[in-house]
């Protein structure tokens, strides 16, 4: 029999959770929101100050910096995934032996922790580590470097790690969009006598579109918001040379104690997210229809 009792209590054992998560999720963001617009320490009363934090983030070479480096990681990191585990998956996705131990091998990083990952690759990366080593072994010294420590390569360093842990995602995806297209429409291309690659450029890839909109839009989120790699491997150096938006926000909340100017980083990266990720979805959604 209905009650109206009984028809509450879902909301009642839910209602704690709720208040939780309003109070220390929405809550914290509407407080961040507000001192964004003040000059809070941490510590003292806040004095709203307006946009003059919002101006320092726009005009600092610290903040131009870690925005220009957030936006190349972000665009290299999704373009290299994606092309790597688009390949990967073509390969594993056929009568291949072992495959999935294959799988299994290239996935494994995805689950490893970043900051584990990211020192393991310190140690390959340091000037007695294991890629030096192997230069010299190979008779290029010239090409050795102080990877971490040279402006020119640190950026381009940090990428190698994110690429080398997050690819095996980018083929997860593809592999799931590869084993979901009919094997019909491919068998009758190749009667046909479509080439490998016609068959690629006008069945595959056309019908791998909600695939790619997966791997292209949540790699851009966790490209944006690159952090642990950038902390555990250079913390921002050489110089402003591997800042990101992530960092700066980390270092002028918690190290200079700028609480309202790092909340000020924190709105422009949320605003960040927000405008390419919503684009982003609108070109690629568009795409899927047209097709």
């Amino acid at each position: 029999m209905y009650s109206p009792t009984a028809a509450r209590a879902p909301l009642a054992w839910a209602a704690p959770a709720i208040v939780i998560m309003l109070l220390f999720h929405y809550g914290a963001f509407v407080a961040g929101g507000w001192y964004a617009f003040t000059d809070w320490d941490g510590l003292s009363t806040p004095n709203f100050v307006g946009l003059a934090n919002f101006r320092q983030v726009l005009t600092s070479a610290e903040a131009r910096a870690a925005l220009t480096n957030t936006l190349l990681l972000t665009f290299f990191y999704v373009t290299l995934s994606n092309l790597i585990g688009l390949g990967l998956a073509l390969m594993l996705n056929g009568a291949l032996r072992a495959q999935n131990i294959l799988r299994m091998v290239f996935f494994a990083p995805v689950v490893m922790s970043p900051l584990a990952v990211s020192y393991v690759w310190k140690f390959i990366f340091s000037v007695n580590g294991p890629l030096n080593a192997g230069l010299e072994a190979l008779g290029l010294e010239g090409a050795t470097r102080v990877w971490l420590g040279d402006p020119d390569t640190a950026l381009w360093s940090v990428l190698v790690v994110m690429v080398w842990q997050f690819s095996g995602l980018c083929m997860a995806f593809y592999l799931a969009g590869l084993q979901g297209i009919p094997t019909d429409l491919i068998e009758a291309a190749e009667i046909d006598g479509a080439s490998p690659w016609r068959r690629f450029r006008k069945i595959t890839f056309p019908l791998l579109a909600p695939a790619a909109t997966v791997s292209i839009a949540l790699p851009t989120i966790f490209g944006l918001r690159t952090f642990d790699q950038v902390i555990a491997l250079t913390f921002g150096g050489p110089g402003y040379a591997t800042e990101t938006l992530a960092t700066q926000i980390f270092k002028q909340t918690f190290a200079f104690g700028r609480f309202g100017y790092g909340a000020a980083f924190a709105l422009v990266l949320t605003a960040l997210v927000l405008v390419v990720s919503v684009i982003q979805l609108l070109v690629l959604r568009a795409r899927e229809d047209r097709i």
